[in-house]
């Protein structure tokens, strides 16, 4: 979205037939018995991606749990959120971008990748997507995607709907818009609202703008595959404003890096009814319960924590503090966890630094012990050296 926000995203739909009717209710009911599902965003759906061994991410996302609700309670609110007035500035942006039938976005689009085609003129198609519900306007999308591919034109999607399937259920994304070139490539269009300064945006926000764009050309291949003669771009269009200015610019950003490492993580992921089978009876995040009800409903889904997650997740306090508390290596990250092998908590690093005794066959414990050695022994000749320089110092 140009204002900063995400698109939203419609996860399990009631009405879906691929939902088994067990699976629906048991989702529903870990969410409690009136709370309805919470909409994901791209960048959840990114974030959920980048860790696919947190198995406590891919439940309650998958079952629609409001995480920043659940932290709340939990006591570890988490400092989300968007001042209003950013909000209102990239909706005006947005609309500014697509006014006039779209006309200086195609334009943006034809700069940058249009390369070989003829230049948009007023005549683009804008096909209205209006439909019933998030499964209608995904089935009216991907109706309007074949129409404009058979008919070789520029076309602007203003806010299509996209499914992509996700731990072995659909969830339907709202990508800002998608244009279908004359030649049948279809390419996805991100609207930002941070500035693009001499020609260059700020290096992270670019990056979550492509790894958000890499999930919604990952839904777009799933519709592609079903058309003779569409292609989906693995170059999207970054449209932010122009240095301090209102006026659009772009940039085109190659998301074929982001797309496989997507695509890679979420086929690990843990589908969300093994998860939810494992769980005892009972169990539920409603947010009417107490806190420390909750605490112990959260603690019976396994949890992978990085320092990454507290810039990605609405529980990152909660699980950051549960980390610690139980001495896991995971709390100071994931080289350093990496590096550790089979010693998962700091006590059994610690102890293993100390006596080089660690689980048989793993070397990381004898490796340990001597980077202990060596750093007693660089600590002594400091020690002498500091002791040496003091007495050279001395007057008497």
């Amino acid at each position: 979205m140009a204002d900063g926000t995400l698109p939203r995203v419609s996860s399990y739909p009631p009405s879906s037939p691929a939902q088994p009717t067990t699976l629906r209710q048991r989702l529903a009911g870990l969410r409690g018995p009136a709370v309805p599902p919470r909409p994901l965003d791209a960048r959840a759906l990114a974030a959920l991606a980048a860790n696919p061994g947190c198995g406590r991410r891919t439940l309650l996302d998958g079952a629609g749990v409001d995480k920043t609700v659940l932290a709340s309670a939990l006591g570890s609110p988490a400092a989300f959120g968007q001042s209003q007035f950013a909000i209102v500035r990239g909706n005006s942006f947005e609309a500014k971008v697509k006014g006039d039938g779209g006309a200086e976005l195609l334009r943006l689009v034809y700069e940058h990748l249009g390369a070989g085609a003829e230049p948009p003129g007023r005549g683009a198609l804008v096909p209205d997507l209006a439909a019933a519900g998030p499964e209608g306007r995904a089935a009216r999308t991907a109706l309007a995607l074949r129409e404009a591919t058979a008919a070789g034109t520029w076309t602007l999607l203003d806010h299509p709907m996209l499914a992509l399937e996700v731990a072995g259920s659909p969830a339907y994304l709202e990508p800002d818009a998608v244009v279908v070139h004359p030649d049948g490539r279809w390419t996805v269009v991100e609207i930002k609202s941070f500035p693009m300064i001499d020609g260059s945006a700020d290096a992270a926000k670019v990056g979550a703008a492509a790894r958000q764009a890499a999930v919604y050309v990952l839904a777009l291949e799933k519709t592609a595959r079903k058309l003779t003669g569409a292609e989906v771009g693995h170059t999207v269009l970054l449209v932010c404003p122009k240095d301090f200015s209102n006026l659009p610019t772009a940039s085109a950003v190659d998301v074929r890096r982001e797309r496989s490492v997507t695509l890679r993580q979420l086929e690990r992921l843990t589908r969300v009814d093994e998860l939810a089978a494992a769980l005892p009876e009972g169990l539920s995040f409603d947010p009417e319960r107490t806190a420390e009800e909750l605490a112990e409903a959260v603690a019976a889904v396994d949890a992978s924590y990085a320092p990454e997650c507290l810039a990605a997740c609405e529980l990152a306090f909660h699980c950051r503090e549960r980390a610690r508390a139980a001495g896991e290596v995971t709390s100071l990250g994931r080289s350093v966890r990496g590096e550790l092998g089979a010693l998962t908590t700091v006590e059994a690093a610690l102890a293993a630094a100390a006596s080089g005794a660690g689980p048989e066959g793993d070397p990381t414990a004898e490796a340990l012990h001597h980077a202990a050695r060596l750093r007693a022994e660089a600590l002594r000749s400091a020690e002498v050296l500091r002791s040496a320089e003091e007495g050279a110092a001395c007057p008497c």
